[in-house]
């Protein structure tokens, strides 16, 4: 993933102005990589440009790889009946999409804004969602005449340009608006009550220091059909640092995600904002007091390394374990369930795991696997980019290992993975590399990881520097892979970033180079350390990802908890998908659930509840690292029900390795299937529509002929299907996860 420090301008994006007039900046530009000042000029002839296109980034324009300066031009005229029909007449506000990574905007050849309106450089990569205020008395903007916007771009490493991915993004000019700077705050937690009963309190929050005063409409609709269930409205006073304050509570809901619509509008301006949110349910069914034994049925490791697994189970504790058939050199902590020790033997070790409480016990045969093949199934574990970016510190992953430990732990989840932020800017005197002033004592805190029985991964670059400006391991491989091992590390992210500078233009042998290197150093090392390569899906890595002995790589730049975002990325590993094997997966980026915000300030994902279910359900068809990318010490209920439904993590971490490959493709709806170990199949019929529909798949399709039981593994119960066809009524973007068997 390509590191970049996210600015999230918080100008309402999610919401919807009424009446505002604007005219679009979405069509009409042109792009040309490099940098000149004369392309600023508005006398500039740029008919020789491409034609931009704003849904994709320059990489995917005919500039593959590409790092550097390119500029984004266009011409538009503005009416002075913009300022002339709005409520606030000061400031035009130009909204530019997403720029990945910063950016300078002139307008008629003047410099009107730079940067997001943060400090710095336009090098500092201050990639995020750009919205810029300008005077209506500025001598740049030429009233009711064509004007020439030029937007210069600076992309530090991945993905670069100007796009509409992301962060809300519009392109277009309006005035500033009195709603401007207002929001509707959800991120506080739904709560849930009796009879699946939900509460909650929203909050109108603004920056400005206008009065605002008028009513909040608040409605309750069933998407399926539009009914409205429930509507109210309330007088609503708030200006800025005293928010107000709306909670209600919603009682006996179905098992169904439904819209919530809250609309407040201002008296005196007459201006509306809309803002709206679904509301959660949790499919995964309570966990019983009784023993369960969960995870993968395998596990490798390589002869003579450190050995550490901790046996996934749940019920009422205190749980006592127990193993037959352990090799030689493997010890096991009744009281714990860890495993540790090494062996020197290579070979396929069967074993009995038994977990019993007070209620009985439970039985599961395991495999360990002793040989040169390490990350048999696809890791699962937490990273803490998505949520915390360059500001991770040694308390935050503490505080991440303890909720691991106290709630996902029992169901596999073992990594617990820092990423870019914890170098410092400088090697020491002997080349070793150390860490920053977050990251006091690396070495105590893999300590105190593997002491709980889980993993700990760490992020590096084959560049001079990581993507955040921090140490890269460029010409120190042998070093830094040896100081990992000396601080116990069992997992490396390995991200391209500033290899650019090293390798401008790779061909396929360059793009392999910096990963075998760094294999070959991490081969030298008496440790197991999963190996991770992140460099985007360039040169069809899937192809070569196993030959460098990588544990995983990217397929794809990096995701944003958008719709778009998301179901781009995971719907279009169709072509990676049959290279994915034991020990070697497509990684298709972090989750993004539960409370992200590529830090320090974290919001509630902006997925749908739907689209949560999608997003867990095709990364586990796809056989990928689930890396959990929120706040791991605030885990809400639903969020927790994502990650803890075994049977759902079991089709991720099922022992053929297989990546489910895409069998139906239509418009409004999709059908994935992935073949399991045992012999069946697990199945997504995926609606990718904005409204509820029916989708079908023939009992006597190749697909499922021959297969009489049908079990739905987020409600982990079998599903009667009569009739010449499976079928099933899926929510909007939402999925319906099947386990078929024989």
């Amino acid at each position: 993933m390509i590191r970049k420090t996210f600015t999230v301008l918080l100008l309402t994006a999610a919401c919807l102005r009424a009446s505002a007039q604007e005219v679009s900046l979405s069509k009409g530009w042109k792009l040309a990589v490099g940098d000149s000042a004369q392309w600023a000029s508005p006398t500039y002839n740029d008919g020789h440009w491409q034609t931009a296109d704003l849904n994709e980034n320059w990489e995917r324009q005919g500039h593959p790889n590409y790092d550097g300066f390119g500029w984004y031009r266009t011409k538009v005229v503005i009416p002075s009946s913009l300022k002339e029909k709005s409520f606030l007449k000061d400031s035009l506000r130009l909204s530019l999409g997403t720029i990945d990574d910063n950016d300078e905007v002139y307008l008629n050849g003047k410099l009107i804004a730079k940067y997001g309106g943060h400090g710095g450089t336009i090098k500092d990569g201050n990639y995020g969602g750009r919205v810029y205020n300008i005077a209506v008395n500025n001598p740049a903007i030429l009233w009711d005449k064509e004007n020439v916007l030029a937007v210069r771009v600076f992309d530090t490493g991945g993905d670069g340009g100007m796009v509409s991915s992301g962060f809300g993004s519009v392109f277009n000019i309006t005035m500033a608006d009195v709603m401007d700077h207002v929001w509707v705050n959800t991120d506080a937690d739904f709560v849930y009550g009796d009879n699946n009963s939900l509460s909650k309190s929203v909050k109108l929050v603004t920056s400005n220091h206008y009065q605002y005063s008028g009513k909040l409409a608040f409605k309750v609709t069933d998407p399926e059909n539009g009914a409205v269930l429930y509507e109210k409205s309330n007088d609503a006073t708030f200006t800025s640092g005293k928010p107000f304050t709306y909670s209600f509570s919603i009682a006996r809901l179905a098992k169904r995600s439904y819209v919530i619509t809250y609309s407040f509008t201002d008296t005196k301006s007459g201006k509306e904002i809309v803002h709206t949110e679904t509301t959660p349910y949790i499919l995964t069914p309570y966990p019983t007091a009784k023993v369960k034994i969960n995870g993968a049925d395998v596990f490798g490791a390589r002869p003579g390394h450190p050995f550490l697994y901790l046996i996934p189970a749940t019920g009422k504790k205190p749980l006592v374990y127990k193993a037959d058939g352990l090799p030689q050199g493997l010890t096991l902590n009744a009281a714990t369930g860890v495993i540790s020790g090494s062996v020197a033997q290579k070979g396929d070790y069967p074993v009995t795991f038994t977990v019993s409480n007070t209620l009985g016990a439970k039985a599961k045969k395991f495999t360990i696997t002793i040989g040169d093949n390490i990350g048999l199934t696809p890791a699962l574990g937490w990273n803490s980019w998505n949520a915390w970016g360059l500001s991770v510190n040694d308390e935050k992953v503490r505080i991440s290992a303890k909720a691991m430990i106290d709630k996902l732990s029992s169901h596999g989840w073992a990594y617990i993975n820092i990423d870019d932020g914890w170098e410092a800017e400088n090697r020491a005197a002997d080349g070793k590399i150390v860490t920053n002033s977050k990251f006091p004592d690396m070495k105590g805190l893999a300590d105190f990881v593997h002491g709980l029985g889980l993993r700990m991964g760490i992020y590096s670059s084959p560049g001079p520097r990581t993507c955040g400006g921090f140490l890269g391991s460029w010409q120190h491989e042998d070093q830094d892979a040896q100081t990992y091992s000396d601080w116990g590390i069992d997992y490396l992210k390995y991200d391209w970033c500033s290899y650019s500078d090293i390798a401008p233009k790779p061909d396929l042998d360059g793009l392999k180079k910096p990963y075998q290197v760094m294999q070959a150093s991490l081969g030298k090392v008496n440790r197991d350390i999963m190996y991770s390569l992140c460099q985007y899906g360039w040169g069809k890595v899937w192809e070569w990802g196993a030959d460098v002995n990588g544990n995983s790589w990217r397929t794809t730049g990096d995701i944003q908890d958008t719709w778009q975002s998301m179901s781009t990325i995971g719907f279009n590993q169709g072509a990676a998908a049959p290279h994915a094997q034991p020990g070697h997966f497509n990684d298709p980026d972090m989750l993004v659930v539960g409370k992200v915000g590529w830090g320090p300030s974290l919001h509630n994902t902006r997925l749908t509840f739907d689209e949560q279910y999608t997003h867990i359900s095709l990364w586990s068809l796809l056989a990928s690292p689930l890396l959990i990318g929120c706040d791991m010490g605030h885990l809400d209920a639903f969020t927790l029900s994502l990650l803890t439904n075994d049977e759902v993590l079991a089709i991720d971490q099922d022992a053929l390795g297989k990546g489910a490959s895409q069998y139906v493709k239509k418009d409004d709806y999709q059908i994935w299937v992935k073949d399991l170990k045992d012999g069946g199949k697990a199945i997504g019929l995926f609606n990718t529509s904005d409204k509820y529909q029916t989708i079908s798949l023939d009992k006597n399709d190749p697909a499922i002929s021959g297969y009489t039981k049908f079990r739905d593994a987020w409600q982990q119960k079998y599903i009667v299907s009569t009739g010449a066809a499976l079928s099933a009524k899926v929510a909007p973007h939402g999925v319906l996860l099947l386990r078929v068997e024989k």
